[in-house]
């Protein structure tokens, strides 16, 4: 899942980057209201993360201007002010909710589930295909007895596959979704991690491969 972090304060974004990666997410981190309205606007995002206070526009403008734009992911304001008025005019804005700093990075980061589960289909955390189950908790790729446990980029890659339930995903997508839009990384490095996760899904005996369609992108099938 993909989260956008907007803050001025950089030792709050690097703090928030760093739980949000180390849950597996994939995060991009913004300084200011415009950028935050900018890739907001993309709705590649499953979670917005918006600070009040940022330069150019604050977090209520870009919140105001994304509900006007019919833009529906789920927004967590964060800011110092923590009267009741503020948080009333913020969630009356349009947010789904509100955190006032400081706060404890547990309470952030169960915030930041229940509402990447908000609005959408309930979504299991132990996904399967074929003889193969992903633990969405542990980042485990299990067949019977035998179980290796995923980096992050492996991780949501495979976890993408599995949800789309044989839809094809384009190197575009996943380059996206994983990686995001500032990252440096060549696009070859979607083939790279396709690769190890071949491997993975090979030396645990699986009965599905990641298969590749011409022209549309990768998918799980079925061995033959």
């Amino acid at each position: 899942m993909r989260i956008l972090v907007a803050d001025d304060e950089p030792e709050m974004t690097m703090v928030l980057e760093a739980l949000l990666s180390r849950e597996h997410y994939s995060v991009d981190v913004v300084h200011d209201g415009q950028d935050a309205l900018d890739y907001g606007l993309a709705e590649n995002y499953d979670c917005l993360v918006l600070d009040i206070m940022l330069p150019k526009l604050d977090g209520m403008e870009v919140l105001k201007r994304l509900r006007e734009r019919h833009v529906s992911t789920p927004v967590l304001l964060l800011t110092a002010k923590s009267q009741v008025q503020d948080r009333i005019d913020g969630l009356n804005g349009g947010a789904d909710d509100y955190l006032p700093k400081p706060f404890h990075n547990g309470e952030f980061l169960a915030r930041v589930r229940a509402l990447t589960r908000r609005g959408r289909e309930y979504l299991p955390s132990i996904l399967s295909c074929g003889n193969v189950t992903l633990d969405c908790s542990l980042f485990e790729l299990r067949c019977g007895s035998c179980a290796v446990r995923l980096g992050s980029k492996e991780f949501q890659m495979l976890e993408l596959l599995m949800r789309q339930q044989g839809r094809p995903i384009s190197t575009e997508q996943l380059m996206e979704r994983i990686w995001g839009y500032d990252s440096e990384a060549e696009i070859n490095v979607v083939w790279a991690y396709i690769s190890y996760l071949r491997r993975k899904l090979e030396a645990v005996g699986a009965n599905v491969r990641i298969a590749v369609r011409r022209g549309q992108g990768y998918l799980l099938e079925d061995i033959a």
